[in-house]
C-alpha cells in the first residue's frame, strides 16, 4: 500500500526543516547535558531529574523520527504556479459566512500544516475541501458535522 503524500506549502516545509534542525542540533545537546547532570547526582533508581530527562529525550527522538518520515513522502505546493483565479492549496481566501454574516479569512494548507488558531485550514477539512476549485463571487455550501454552512467567496490570493 502506497503511503499518503503529505502536502505542504513552501513555508510549511521550511518550518519542519527548521524544527528538525533545532531538534537534532540544539535539543539533543541540551537533553544530553541534562542527563549528564542528573547522572552526576548519584543513584539513578530514585532520580526524578534523570527520569524526566530520559522521557524528554524519548519525546525528542520520536518527534525527529516523525518529521523525517513525513519529509520522505512530501509534496510541496509551488505557490507561484497556483492559479490565483481558483481556490487551491496555498491560497489565502476571504469569505463571508452567510449564516452568521461575518467575514472570515483562511489559508488552505495540507493537513500537516493545518492550525485553526492561525487561520490555516486543511484541504481535507469539510470547509477546505468544499472551497477548493471555486472562484470569487461563488457561494459554496459546506456540509459540516453540525449542519450546513454557506460561504460567499470574496477574495483569493496566492500566499507570497
Amino acid at each position: 500500500m502506497e503511503e499518503k503524500k503529505h502536502i505542504l506549502t513552501y513555508a510549511g516545509l521550511q518550518a519542519l526543516e527548521d524544527e528538525l534542525q533545532d531538534l537534532k542540533v540544539n535539543q539533543r545537546r541540551m537533553i544530553a547535558e541534562k542527563i549528564k547532570e542528573a547522572r552526576e547526582q548519584g543513584d539513578l533508581s530514585e532520580n526524578a531529574e534523570y527520569d524526566a530527562a530520559k522521557d524528554e529525550q524519548r519525546d525528542i527522538e520520536a518527534r525527529i523520527e516523525q518529521i523525517e518520515k513525513l519529509l520522505k513522502n512530501v509534496e510541496v505546493v509551488v505557490e507561484d504556479e497556483v492559479d490565483a483565479e481558483k481556490i487551491n492549496i496555498g491560497c489565502k481566501v476571504e469569505v463571508r459566512d452567510m449564516v452568521y454574516d461575518e467575514v472570515l479569512e483562511f489559508q488552505i494548507v495540507g493537513s500537516t500544516e493545518a492550525n485553526s488558531l492561525k487561520g490555516k485550514i486543511s484541504n481535507e477539512s469539510p470547509v477546505g475541501r468544499a472551497l477548493l476549485g471555486h472562484v470569487i463571487g461563488e457561494t459554496v455550501i459546506v456540509e459540516t458535522p453540525v449542519g450546513e454552512d454557506q460561504y460567499k467567496i470574496l477574495n483569493i490570493q496566492r500566499n507570497v
